[in-house]
Formats: C-alpha cells, structure tokens, sequence
C-alpha cells in the first residue's frame, strides 16, 4: 500500500518530538506492508544521517516559500524553522504526479495540507490530517501569542483560499490527535468528522538495551552525579529557562546534581538566550547542553537510563512522548501540568506533576525523586508496564493500517455509487 506523507518540515539537524513520533510510525510500517512516500520542504545542505530515509521512506524534497513581505530575512528564517506560514507551487504538481497512490495523510495545516487535501479529492482518494500540537487544546497564552498580527502584508492569502486550507479539518476524511482532550474539542466543531486519538509509541526494546556506559563516555562529566534530564527542542514552549531559574536552589540543596539539556535548538534568540542566563549565573560546570541527538541514539538512551530523574517544564506538551521514553528506560518523571502530561501521569502513583506557579511543587516533587529513588523506581516500573501494553511502535502501526484500510474502503465503494 502506498501512502504520501507530507510534512510542514523535516530537518534531521533540528530534530524533535514531532519527528520522533513519525520516523516510529514509518518503522512500523515496514511490517504492515505500508511503503510511505514521504514530501517535505527542501532544505539547504545535506545531513550525514536521515533517520526517516532509515525507516524505509521514499523522501521527496518540495520548494517552499513564505509569502510574506515586509519581514527580515531572520524573520523569515524563524517563521520556517517553527514551520509557520508556509507554501509551495511546485508540491501540488509532484503531488498530483505521484502514481498509484492509495491515500493521502497530511501532517501540516494551513497551505501545505490545504494542497494535500485538493489534490486527495482530484484523485478521489482517502485524506488524513494529524495534528501534532495544539489547535484547541492551547493554554490562553500561546493562544494570545498565536492570535497576534503578524508583520508585514501576505500575499499568500488567495493561495490558501484557493486550497480550502481553511477547510481541512471539515473535510477530511479523518482527523488524528495525540491528546484526547484535542479530540473532544474537535468532535463539538466538528461533530460530522471521523476523529480519533492516536497515540505516540515507543520501541520499548531499544530502551531495553543498557547504553549507560556509551553516556558517560560521551559526556564525562556526569560521572558520579545525580542527572536531571530534559529532553526537548530548545524552544520557548519547551520552557528549559524556567528549569534554569530553579538550578541554583537545586544545585544549593543537591550539590551531586547535574542539570543536562538534551535537544536541537530550533529558536535561536530563545537558546542564546539561554546560554547567556547560564554564564550569568555561573552555572556552565553544572549544566551541559548536548545539542541534537538522533532517535535511537545510544547517547541518548544511556541519558535516558542513567538520569536520575527526567524533567519536561514545557507551557504546552499535546502528548509527552519523553514521558514514555523515561518510563521505557526505566526513570521516573516529573513534569508540568499539560494535558498531555496529565493523560499520562497520576500524581505520586507513577510520577510527579506541578503547576509552573508554583516552583515550591516541582521543588517537593525533585527532593522526592533525588532523596527517595526507591519510590522513583517504584513509579517508574508502573509507566514501563502502561509504555510494554499500550504504546508499543509496532501495534500503533497496525492501527494505522487498519484504519487506512476502512478509508480505502469506503472511498472506493462511494465512488462506485456515484459512477
């Protein structure tokens, strides 16, 4: 069964959660008998590793554009790398070019997936939109932040019209999310619509593996200490400068521990930053920042399973796939309250949640995790089993196939109704 994939943005130097996410699912295709062609934005130079090609993609590169004048080239720049108000002319020929194609799954809104979905209906096959962060489901300040005007005047408004981006989510044949609280507001704006909760899964087996050994030889000075781990895009809604704040308290009172960031930086004012709070408080010795490490990469399951504790102190998390990762290695977590957290994590049975007002939460829960590691072995054996049960890569991708499989179905025996 061929299957397009096409995605807003792909960069295995800037990889994150997102990606993470769709190089398992590929994985798990291979299995299923699903060849997934994969389009995504071109971008300039070559990476020496692309997991996705790895997992058995058929990768095409598209040109876009961001039609948006009056911004700085570094506006334009960012507006990308967060994958923002993009198009393309040249995807909605190699789209409707592509042979022998069964269905059409978009994991990009707006303009991208309004041509995936024009052309899905020009070939009268299924369309499938993910969502992968938040649409409804958003705290009010990235709301407020999203809602802003931005700069400058776009000309790219007629395109998207002429698309239906602004009716992708109506007329998809199904609408996927991570986060069952996304679901529910979806299926009140759109009652008529196919609307499912797909989680996120894990390779438990890889995590099962001891890498621990190849962590401390990559990062030596963890040695002998207590790790604190966060493990994310070094971004603004991941929040790490919130964790920064904390670390003289945490160092002040766990003078073992070790602060260690793990993630591509995909907003660069954000990182520098950050880098810069770091040296002012002097905290260079006690805080490492790995950069980007691949998915399945043995660094950074040895972080994984040799951290004390992992931390995500992130505004807005859909789902939390570093939760299951953690709980696959067999470390505890503590996270701030996101409804993606939320739906994974019941306070003190298998970890810790806090609100991000209240610092002496996360405090509490931290003291637990690093002076009581028996409980947080306690916990994490609990998440391990719910990760083995229900999130394993390989029975997530029968679902897909299945549910692909119903949507071929019907959109084949509709068609022979209306010949």
């Amino acid at each position: 069964m061929r299957v397009v994939h096409v995605l807003r943005k792909y960069n295995p130097a800037e990889w994150g959660g997102t990606e993470t996410a769709l190089q398992r699912l590929f994985d798990g295709f291979r299995p299923n008998g699903i060849i997934p062609i994969v389009y995504c934005p071109r971008i300039a130079g070559a990476s020496s590793q692309d997991p996705l090609a790895e997992a058995g993609c058929n990768l095409k590169r598209f040109n876009i554009c961001v039609p948006i004048v009056g911004i700085s080239p570094e506006e334009k720049r960012q507006m990308i790398a967060v994958g923002g108000n993009l198009m393309s002319f040249d995807l909605v020929g190699y789209l409707w070019k592509e042979m022998a194609v069964k269905l059409i799954h978009s994991h990009a809104l707006g303009r991208i997936g309004g041509i995936a979905l024009t052309i899905a209906r020009k070939k009268w096959i299924p369309f499938v939109v993910s969502i992968h962060g938040g649409v409804l489901d958003l705290p009010a300040a990235l709301k407020r932040e999203f809602s802003r005007k931005r700069k400058g005047w776009d000309w790219g408004k007629a395109f998207g019209a002429l698309f239906r981006s602004r009716r992708l989510l109506a007329e998809a044949d199904a609408i996927l999310t991570c986060n069952a609280n996304e679901a529910a507001l979806l299926k009140v704006r759109y009652p008529n619509r196919r609307i499912l909760v797909h989680p996120h899964g894990v390779p438990i087996r890889q995590y099962q593996v001891d890498h621990r050994d190849t962590a401390h030889a990559a990062f030596p000075q963890i040695q002998q200490k207590k790790v604190i781990l966060c493990v994310g895009r070094i971004d603004s809604v991941k929040n790490q400068s919130w964790l920064v704040e904390r670390a003289p308290a945490i160092f002040l009172k766990h003078p073992d521990a070790m602060l260690v960031f793990a993630g591509a930086c995909t907003d660069e004012a954000y990182g520098q930053a950050m880098e810069k709070e770091i040296a002012r408080l002097g905290l260079h010795e006690r805080v490492i920042l790995t950069g980007g490490l691949p998915p399945g990469d043995p660094r950074l399951i040895g972080l994984f399973q040799m951290a004390s504790v992992v931390v995500l102190p992130s505004i807005s998390e859909t789902f939390g796939l570093v939760i299951l990762e953690a709980w696959a290695a067999g470390t505890p977590v503590i996270s701030s309250r996101t409804s993606g957290a939320t739906a994974l994590i019941k306070h003190r049975q298998n970890g810790w949640i806090f609100d991000l007002e209240s610092p002496k939460q996360f405090h509490d829960a931290l003291d637990e995790a690093l002076l009581q590691p028996d409980l947080g072995e306690q916990f994490a054996a609990i998440g391990n089993k719910l990760v083995a049960t229900e999130y394993d890569t390989h029975v997530l991708a029968g679902r897909m196939k299945d549910l692909y499989e119903e949507l071929i179905e019907e959109k084949n025996a509709l068609c022979n109704l209306t010949r």
